[in-house]
């Protein structure tokens, strides 16, 4: 492979610029004071991108012409301008599968989390209060119904273990799926009228922004469960903190939000809401695997060979 130039857009795991190095310099975007000035003069000999879920708009791509690759480490991509690499011949590629499990994993923890309280237990140890009292009885999964939002990949790990708790499971998305045995609703309000728990791992982006709104917590009424591990935009965030405040809904496990890593105040306040910080896929082997497959898809399409995991918008080879 020519040596070129690489951009890597913000930090990442450790073995990622070792990898990448014998085969071009590589350039730390966040550490460039004039990046302006960088773009103007090295923009146009940058033939790759790599980056840990990258924000990469169309004013950036059309400041990289010969740009060829976008390799972002993460399944999710709705922070890259993917019509606009499109039009410029550039392929974007992500990561399924390598965290498919990790984040089915913190799903139900989260889940188990939020409706048996255990972050609010796991406090009251340690704040000297269980020999004053007994904890109090919380909510509890037996009986439940689950209905999960976007039955991709990691929605079929969710609704695998799911079952291993023997409760009944539904899904919305896009279209039915004929090799799933989990009951299929067109309309998310009819969903979660007819569910008492809902679990969120839809893309986000444009068409599913607000998707999980004011009535969808209405409809899920007062003992209704909500998790979200898909992508903060997914969720009117004032309505659910409405929802929580006032009671519509029992609870929510949130991982995600509208604005990282800033969390509002008032969500924050609430007993009834249990909070990561993003970390779903975040364990040490998952996120060395997704970087590794990154630096594959990077280094494939810059020595002319077919990328691992091209998203759909940008397929192999790229239209000129």
């Amino acid at each position: 492979m020519t040596k070129t130039d690489i951009l890597m857009l913000n930090p990442m795991r450790p073995l990622v610029e070792p990898a990448v190095a014998p085969f071009g310099t590589v350039h730390k975007f966040w550490e460039i004071a004039d990046q302006e000035k960088f773009l103007a003069e090295v923009g146009p000999r940058i033939r790759g991108m790599i980056a840990f879920v990258a924000s990469c708009p169309r004013e950036l791509i059309e400041k990289l012409p010969a740009l060829e690759v976008i390799a972002s480490s993460a399944v999710g991509y709705d922070g890259i301008d993917v019509k606009a690499a499109a039009e410029h011949g550039i392929v974007v590629t992500n990561t399924p599968d390598v965290l498919t499990d990790e984040v089915a994993d913190l799903a139900i923890g989260l889940l188990l989390a939020t409706i048996r309280e255990i972050p609010r237990a796991e406090q009251y140890v340690r704040s000297g209060n269980w020999p004053k009292a007994p904890f109090p009885l919380t909510a509890t999964l037996r009986g439940r119904s689950v209905g999960i939002i976007g039955l991709g990949r990691i929605g079929k790990a969710i609704a695998k273990r799911l079952e291993g708790f023997d409760i009944s499971i539904a899904y919305h998305g896009r279209r039915q799926q004929s090799d799933v045995p989990y009951t299929y609703f067109a309309s998310l309000l009819d969903m979660a009228s007819e569910v008492d728990t809902l679990i969120a791992i839809t893309p986000g982006g444009a068409e599913t922004r607000h998707l999980i709104n004011a009535e969808v917590f209405k409809a899920l009424g007062p003992n209704g469960i909500f998790v979200n591990v898909a992508r903060g935009s997914v969720v009117d965030e004032a309505a659910l903190i409405h929802a929580l405040k006032n009671r519509t809904i029992l609870a929510a496990g949130v991982d995600v939000f509208e604005n990282e890593p800033h969390v509002p105040a008032e969500l924050i306040a609430l007993e009834n809401a249990v909070l990561l910080p993003h970390v779903a896929s975040a364990s040490v082997h998952t996120r060395d695997a997704m970087a590794q497959l990154a630096v594959d898809n990077l280094l494939a399409v810059l020595g002319g060979k077919p990328p691992l995991t091209p998203v759909p918008e940008t397929p192999w080879p790229p239209a000129k």
